[in-house]
């Protein structure tokens, strides 16, 4: 059989499987242009988006307020390095500081770099403020977490899958059980700096911690002069029904990381929020990024934050998740084990013995729904924030024809 032979969607894998780096393994659906909570396939199909990037399409795809800006900005000034002063970068902290009620942001491209971003602050924080001796500072995390994909942070990994193969690692990390308050106490030291946590442990498989949790956290950081810092990267910007998931036990990071939807799917763009003590420790040369904090990726996070507010995302989330996540719970399928989720955030997990979560995906792709498994035995449901009633209904209707 030659390539003329074939679908486009079977040549373009094809080629892909050929030349590119074989360090994912996507579904099978070769996808060309998007609006809203949809996207359509190279051959015409439409689907519905229940993965928003990974939470980084909060906003839906191609929102048209976000590319408006986008390409005026564009026709403008796109990049000037942080060797120059930029109009745009002043106006995105002041909007995204208020908005976040945070005292400082340092503006990155990817969250794995606003993760590196962080463990650099602690640690300079920890000797310069906290008197830690030189090169012994420790950072807690939580097990099954997950930070990104850089040396630094696999090396912190409990996932034999992320970190094997990626040694040597870097030390000052300390592991305790995600969820559990009283490991993390007993786990404090008198050269700990920091704790990293997620509020809600996505790859994992939204993961929720027990009630109380965070709450607990933030006093032991608090009375043992540690930094907290929460990884709000997926649980940001609305995707829980708040504006952020550390809202849910009203408390306030030390550091907190956003990203993905940060830009509403248009251009890498992250941040680290903070209060001034902690990000005053960094000076001229110390940290910095080229891209970082550049006008297009300034004029696109300030109105993917606009669009957020103004057309009431955040308050979407909370109600139409609340209404997915009974309906999907409320499903007769023996091959269910439970349903969890917080807003748009949800995951349905089934018993190790029902055939694995990648067939369940690949029968919903088959009925125009796109979503994709986790740990092997869990589906992630996260569509964009914009999601109606009648398309959470929807959803609920293809879940319960392919769960029993």
């Amino acid at each position: 059989m030659n390539d003329i032979s074939l679908t486009r969607a079977a040549r373009l894998i094809a080629s892909e499987a050929r030349f590119g780096a074989r360090n994912y393994k996507p579904l099978d659906v070769v996808l060309t242009r998007g609006e809203g909570v949809y996207v359509w396939d190279v051959d015409g199909r439409r689907y519905m988006d229940c993965l928003s990037a990974y939470s980084a399409v909060n906003q839906g795809h191609c929102h048209p307020r976000i590319l408006a800006a986008m390409t005026a900005q564009a026709g403008r000034l796109t990049l000037t390095s942080r060797a120059f002063r930029n109009d745009q970068l002043a106006p995105f902290y002041e909007e995204l500081c208020t908005l976040t009620n945070s005292h400082k942001a340092l503006p990155m491209n990817s969250g794995a770099e606003a993760v590196e971003t962080a463990l650099k602050v602690a640690r300079k924080w920890g000797y310069e403020v906290k008197g830690v001796p030189d090169g012994a500072a420790e950072i807690i995390v939580a097990s099954e977490n997950f930070h990104g994909r850089t040396v630094a942070i696999v090396g912190f990994s409990t996932d034999p899958q992320s970190r094997g193969g990626f040694g040597p690692f870097a030390p000052g990390f300390r592991t305790v059980p995600f969820g559990d308050a009283d490991a993390l106490e007993a786990a404090i030291g008198p050269n700990t700096v920091a704790f990293l946590v997620e509020p809600i442990q996505g790859e994992a498989g939204v993961i929720i911690p027990p009630a109380g949790y965070l709450k607990r956290v933030r006093e032991l950081c608090t009375a043992h002069n540690v930094i907290l810092i929460l990884d709000e990267i997926q649980t940001g910007l609305g995707r829980t029904g708040r504006l952020l998931a550390e809202e849910h036990e009203g408390i306030e990071a030390d550091l907190t990381l956003v990203g993905k939807a940060l830009s509403g799917g248009f251009y890498p763009v992250s941040a680290v929020l903070s209060n001034t003590e902690v990000m005053d420790v960094l000076h001229p040369g110390e940290h910095g990024s080229t891209f970082g904090g550049n006008p297009l990726a300034c004029a696109v996070a300030r109105m993917a934050l606009k669009v957020l507010v103004e057309e009431s995302m955040v308050e979407n989330a909370a109600r139409v998740g609340a209404r997915l996540q009974a309906d999907l719970a409320a499903i007769s399928a023996p091959r269910v084990k439970q349903v969890r989720g917080r807003g748009l955030m949800i995951a349905v997990e089934l018993h190790a013995d029902a055939g694995g979560a990648r067939r369940v995906c690949e029968a919903l792709q088959a009925r125009g729904l796109l979503a994709k498994e986790t740990h092997e035995h869990t589906i992630r449901i996260a569509p964009p924030l914009i999601l109606t009633d009648a398309q959470a209904d929807w959803i609920t209707e293809q879940f319960a024809a392919v769960l029993p």
